[in-house]
């Protein structure tokens, strides 16, 4: 075997066990992370809550311990959303799950990371509000998700979510419109019309 053919070999055999970097491929980037930090709450601010944006809808939270869980439904009900992470102050970061209604297969859902940073804006008399945002997959940055407490209502995340087109409100949102009660027997021709006298 020549030096040449030699050379050749041992270049091959390097590529391989080095990978794709030996090769001039960059591996995938890494996520993109939120540089925010954690503070403290404003006084009497509470986590759990129903909170409202014209783009998500409801978004309903409940805090527990270090826990934050919370469900929301787009306000064309098409889609809902569930999320899970960890509270640190005002700061809580997620993994998040969106769902189309009645979608099945690899297009039926969205996922990602995110946070929520809870503001209180200056003033008297003014409504708390999250600040934050949500990236696909691995990212936890990339739209902007911005919602308002509601005041006197309180999260009921059992009342989001489902499995179908028929679910969008945890049961079944078109009961309302069938009728209600045993359907009624078909009436007797006798019952129609009176028969008509014989001889005519």
């Amino acid at each position: 075997m020549n030096v040449s053919r030699r050379l050749w070999i041992a270049a091959a055999a390097g590529a391989l066990l080095l990978g794709p970097m030996a090769l001039g491929c960059s591996s995938n980037p890494p996520p993109k992370t939120a540089t925010v930090q954690a503070g403290d709450m404003p006084e009497g601010g509470d986590w759990t809550g129903v909170y409202y944006s014209e783009l998500y809808g409801y978004l309903h939270l409940v805090h527990d311990n270090d826990a934050i869980s919370g469900k929301w439904i787009r306000p064309v009900k098409d889609r809902w959303g569930e999320l899970h992470g960890s509270v640190t102050g005002d700061l809580i970061k997620f993994a998040w799950t969106e769902h189309v209604i009645g979608a099945i297969g690899p297009n039926s859902k969205t996922e990602g990371r995110g946070y929520f940073k809870y503001v209180r804006p200056e003033g008297e008399n003014v409504d708390d509000k999250l600040a934050g945002q949500i990236g696909r997959n691995k990212d936890e940055v990339g739209e902007p998700w911005e919602a308002i407490k509601q005041r006197n209502m309180l999260p009921d995340l059992a009342s989001i979510g489902g499995s179908g087109s028929s679910d969008i409100g945890g049961g079944d949102w078109d009961t309302d419109n069938q009728e209600s009660g045993a359907p009624e027997p078909p009436a007797s021709p006798s019952d129609e019309a009176p028969a008509e006298p014989p001889g005519l």
